[in-house]
């Protein structure tokens, strides 16, 4: 059933029948975006919330097992959920998420002198099991931590203990500092970050006879314990040998111990060293992570309950045993559930395809870790039976894009984040469907499809320049090779033949923001793409920001992002012919996704109306990354669209 021409959809360009004129279809009400389900009885999933997890564990329901309470902060899945461990099993496969209200913002639970004690800055959350976040009963006065810092921390973490053994209730709070960091395109020529590192710091806070009294940053070696953003502190006896020790996060995926050279009543910390086993340094699978302490499986030792940055959350088990004078933990085992609500990360990117060959139309995704997966179509339906998302390899790894240290314009905070975004075509030509990427890096690259899902390494998409110099971002502080396609990041590669002459082309955002075509032709015997050409204009708007709000209303050429550096890119798209005229139009991210239709093409010009968005959903702080099928079979394309929480929403029409 395939059309190796088509990019998105083996339906590619087949003209859809309406019983309706575009005045009617822009006018009539098509309802809202549905979240979309497993629909797989028996299946099971990774815990997972939307965008950031923070988990509070403990036994919630009272039955004597450990439960799992997760606040997501995120759009669209914001909220506080409660995962019910039901088998009474150290490692359950929790029951599906149950909403118990909204997010409560930088909740952290501390369990200490045998209670589960639920902070938010500043107070304790009183009787939280049935108050949740309506009882809050003021400790000490947030203001006092923050007046040692020029802006609000994006973390501010607040965990009760008995500091100093003295049988009353301290509290330790964990701060961030991005002052030195600064945020944005701050690489030298050589790739090195000018700015400083992320600070986070960690304060006690002394109960003095019920009254609290600031005690001032924690020491280590006569100097501020400081690690890298999102301390997360944690103190506990971790070695088992009668003192508390302390174990932090940090705004990157590892974990600092810092250990109790001094007593029970007076600690003192030695110099901090990064938690390992046998396998290595141990690290989340991303970042933002935040570790909470707490005896999960209740053998007497302290583990760790770590929230991870797309949702998931990992138990790493206390092992022990002791090492150069450092407790052993097991690496991340990510929780399970009972599989609901269809989800891959967060930030994620869907093509509508059939991978597998099969006849029905599966998933290719990218998201913001990096990887790209593919979902099967287990069922065909209206509401499709779906499999986990498996991880695409390459040489038998997953393969993942990763900035690393420079390969984010906002810098080396954000190493772990890849942002992967794709369109799938039969690039070469030879009747499988290759994989054509952005991400993080800007870098426009394909994945050759070898036969059975088997991916060669990526190679670049090569555009013969001629003697034009080769563009890219102004802001880059690389510089793409000779035939290099280097443009903003973030924003999808549209693989399509768009002048129908039997050559796959691109279309995407050129390295200003313009949207441009980039033909396709035979060069020197060799297919290559040649330079961008912004034929593309807007009749009632021609630029836009990141999130499709108009900054121009002017007739003219179609800019999608007008803004630079970490505020360029980040546009999705994806071409269908939404009203059955027999041409393009085009669906961009917005709040949920917004439908630009094709009004006409004279003289090489081609011309878009903006309709705005298709649904009153809100879907994204960030981004969506819109596709389209046909799931119900009605001739008619609906709407699937990955949400920044990671889950998928679809929109019937």
């Amino acid at each position: 059933m395939k059309n190796p021409k088509v990019s998105c959809s083996f339906f590619g360009f087949l003209l859809l029948a309406f019983n309706v004129g575009i005045g009617e279809i822009f006018s009539q009400e098509i309802g809202e975006f549905k979240i979309v389900k497993y629909n797989n009885p028996g299946a099971t999933s990774f815990v997972g919330v939307g965008l950031w997890a923070w988990p509070l564990p403990m036994d919630y329901d009272g039955d004597g097992d450990m439960d799992l309470l997760v606040s997501c902060p995120d759009k669209p899945f914001n909220g506080l959920y409660f995962f019910e461990n039901t088998s009474g099993e150290s490692f359950p496969v929790f029951e599906p998420p149950v909403r118990l209200g909204p997010a409560i913002p930088q909740v952290q639970v501390s369990h200490t002198d045998g209670k589960a004690r639920v902070l938010v800055p500043g107070s304790e959350l009183k009787d939280f099991q049935k108050s949740m976040d309506q009882r809050p009963e003021t400790l000490f006065p947030k203001e006092e931590i923050l007046k040692d810092f020029a802006k609000n921390p994006r973390f501010n973490q607040w965990k009760m203990v008995d500091y100093d053994g003295d049988g009353d209730q301290d509290i330790l709070v964990g701060v961030d500092d991005w002052s030195d960091y600064g945020w944005d395109n701050a690489f030298n020529a050589e790739g090195k970050w000018t700015n400083g590192p992320l600070h986070g710091y960690v304060y006690y806070v002394e109960n003095e006879n019920s009254a609290y009294q600031n005690r001032g940053r924690i020491q280590v070696n006569g100097s501020d314990l400081d690690v890298y953003g999102a301390p997360s502190p944690n103190m506990a006896d971790f070695d088992g040998d009668g003192d508390l020790d302390l174990i932090t996060g940090e705004f990157l995926d590892k974990m600092t111990y810092f250990q109790n050279t001094g007593t029970r009543t007076k600690p003192e910390f030695s110099a901090g060293k990064l938690l390992s086993n046998p396998q290595g340094i141990i690290k989340m699978d991303l970042e933002m992570i935040l570790p909470v302490a707490v005896d999960w499986d209740q053998d007497g030792l302290v583990d760790l309950v770590v929230g991870d940055e797309d949702g998931r959350v990992a138990l790493i088990r206390n092992t022990g045993e002791i090492k150069d004078g450092i407790p052993v933990f097991d690496s991340p085992k990510y929780f399970r559930q009972k599989a609901e609500n269809l989800k891959f990360g967060a930030l994620v990117t869907p093509v509508s395809y059939d991978w597998d060959q099969d006849g029905d139309l599966d998933m290719v995704a990218g998201n913001s870790a990096g990887y790209i997966a593919w979902i099967e179509n287990l069922k065909d339906g209206p509401a499709p039976t779906w499999a986990e998302p498996v991880l695409l390899e390459v040489d038998g790894k997953p393969f993942r894009v990763q900035a690393g240290d420079s390969g984010s314009i906002q810098g080396p905070a954000e190493a772990k984040w890849g942002y992967t975004t794709l369109s799938v075509a039969d690039w070469d030509g030879d009747g499988s469907g290759d994989l054509l990427i952005n991400s993080i890096w800007g870098k426009v690259e394909w994945l050759k499809n070898a036969g059975n899902g088997t991916l060669l390494a990526p190679m670049s998409v090569e555009v013969a320049w001629g003697n034009l110099p080769v563009p890219s971002p102004a802001w880059n502080w690389w510089k793409p090779s000779a035939t290099e396609l280097s443009t903003q990041w973030r924003t999808t590669p549209y693989a399509i033949d768009w002048n129908k002459d039997g050559l796959m082309d691109l279309v995407m955002l050129d390295h200003e923001g313009y949207l441009a075509f980039f033909e396709r032709r035979m060069i020197d015997g060799k297919l290559m793409l040649t330079p961008g050409q912004r034929i593309f204009y807007g009749e009632n708007g021609s630029v836009f920001g990141n999130k499709n709000e108009v900054v121009d209303q002017a007739p003219g050429i179609l800019r999608l992002n007008n803004r630079e550096a970490g505020g360029s890119g980040r546009r999705k798209l994806s071409f269908l012919d939404w009203d059955g005229d027999g041409d393009m139009d085009l669906l961009v991210n917005s709040i949920n996704v917004s439908l630009f239709e094709q009004v006409k093409s004279e003289d090489g010009r081609v011309y878009f109306k903006n309709h705005g968005q298709l649904a009153p959903n809100i879907l994204a702080g960030h981004t969506t990354s819109p596709t389209f099928v046909d799931w119900n079979k009605n001739g008619t394309w609906d709407v699937l669209v990955g949400a920044e929480d990671g889950h998928f929403y679809y929109l019937a029409r």
